[in-house]
């Protein structure tokens, strides 16, 4: 049988990151917040940080720059923020379901609400209060530390990548696309200093939280996404494709 170029052929399954490289990115990366959070917790981050928010700024402490350079900060940041970040997750799940990668879809949400429980919960266990030397260029509440859009943004946008590098077999392209997820997400925490709502420390901490959760949760939440998937087709009475 001969397809026609316009035939799509969706993938039978997906390529699962292996789970002990996946476990050990997410060891490294908490190691990482825990130091973090201790340097922050004693004190011992307040130098670096107070330097870094200040580095770039003119003696009207605002970032050096064009207001289109402000303006184009302000888009990155928007693409960590609640409204911009749901709807891209929500629009995943539902192109993985199209493509009928359903455990995948699963294992993406439960990263993804996972991780905003992750994040919330150290936000509290710290407490710590956002930066008041240097104006803030956009709207920011809430504690500082772990830095959310920072987290969240690695969490959602670094899973995604998980979820649709599982359709390629090359190894050379799911790393691509895992790759451009580290950087998007790299430019959101950064740009939470450059606007002055986040100490380094935050977002330091944020990003390596936020991209250790999803590493973290594709090695231990794959299971029981298989099973939730498994057992609503067993429900369903579909017939589920080879996984």
């Amino acid at each position: 049988m001969v397809l026609s170029s316009e035939t799509l052929v969706l993938p039978s399954r997906g390529y699962r990151i292996d789970p002990r490289k996946a476990l050990l990115v997410a060891l490294a990366c908490w190691s990482g917040v825990a130091l973090a959070t201790w340097a922050v917790r004693s004190g011992h981050a307040e130098v670096l940080d107070r330097a870094g928010l200040l580095f770039w700024r003119d003696d009207t402490l605002q970032p050096d720059g064009s207001t289109k350079l402000l303006e184009g900060v302000r888009d990155v940041t928007a693409l960590g923020g609640v409204l911009l970040r749901n709807l891209f997750a929500i629009a995943a799940v539902v192109a993985l379901l199209f493509l009928r990668l359903r455990r995948e879809a699963v294992l993406f949400a439960l990263t993804v609400a996972s991780g905003w429980m992750a994040n919330s919960a150290l936000k509290g266990l710290v407490g710590r209060a956002r930066p008041q030397i240097v104006p803030h260029l956009t709207e920011a509440g809430g504690n500082s530390f772990p830095s959310g859009h920072s987290f969240n943004a690695a969490v959602v946008y670094i899973a995604m990548a998980l979820a649709f590098a599982a359709l390629s077999r090359r190894e050379t392209v799911r790393c691509t696309v895992i790759g451009a997820a580290i950087a998007i997400s790299l430019a959101i925490a950064g740009s939470r200093v450059w606007l002055g709502v986040h100490w380094p420390s935050d977002v330091l901490a944020g990003w390596l939280g936020g991209c250790g959760w999803a590493f973290l949760a594709s090695a231990l939440l794959y299971r029981p996404a298989r099973a939730t998937v498994d057992a609503a087709e067993a429900i369903s009475g579909e017939d589920s494709r080879p996984q």
